[in-house]
């Protein structure tokens, strides 16, 4: 397999305008040949989103989820360019899902850009300690604290988490998938969580994980 590197990386994206993963996830697919990574990428309908999400998006929906039995509720604004698709049916479930997975998975922020710099340096510097506690060696110390901060960003920012109804896609390329769909930019502006007793002392129960499994 060819060397995929961060130059030809680099290359794919400024031509077609789509994320670096997809890129990257694009030039494995076709063995690093570049034209062939764009191809694929059109077909999956990726570099068409992307260019497509730079464009504003001012209508949309606010959709709502309550659990069973009001232990946990969600709120999710989510944006697209027309007060048409917003009254379409198809983006109405894709808002319900978003809701919903914002139930069940508990995210804290929207996107990575959403952390504070200063809680993603705490989260370093305990990976590096962890690490260093491992007997692990101080050259390869901190690439593998960027190999575990990445894990900390889908635990937390909705758009890098998996999907709760499809693991292989994560709430990010659900978005990229309802651009595709619909033709038009889509974005997940901001969301609430609200959970029944939260802040206050009561029996452990893991609602998130009970609403998980009702979903599936």
């Amino acid at each position: 397999m060819a060397e995929i590197t961060a130059k030809l990386v680099k290359e794919l994206r400024e031509k077609t305008g789509a994320g670096m993963m997809d890129c990257k996830r694009a030039l494995q697919e076709c063995d690093g040949n570049i034209e062939k990574a764009g191809e694929y990428l059109r077909e999956k309908g990726i570099a068409d989103s992307a260019k497509k999400a730079g464009r504003i998006a001012a209508e949309g929906i606010v959709e709502s989820y309550i659990h069973m039995g009001g232990k946990i509720g969600t709120l999710v604004e989510i944006n697209c360019e027309t007060d048409f698709v917003a009254r379409n049916d198809d983006f109405k479930r894709f808002a319900r899902d978003v809701a919903m997975h914002i139930a069940a998975a508990n995210p804290k922020y929207l996107s990575r850009e959403d952390v504070p710099q200063e809680e993603v340096d705490h989260e370093k510097e305990i990976l590096r300690i962890q690490a260093l506690n491992e007997g692990k060696p101080e050259k390869i110390v901190d690439k593998m604290v960027e190999g575990r901060i990445n894990k900390f960003f889908k635990e937390i920012c909705l758009l890098d988490q998996e999907f709760v109804k499809n693991p292989d896609q994560t709430i990010g390329d659900l978005v990229k998938e309802q651009i595709a769909t619909i033709g038009e930019n889509v974005k997940i502006r901001r969301f609430a969580r609200f959970e029944m007793g939260e802040g206050l002392e009561k029996k452990n129960e893991d609602f998130a994980a009970e609403v998980a499994a009702q979903m599936k």
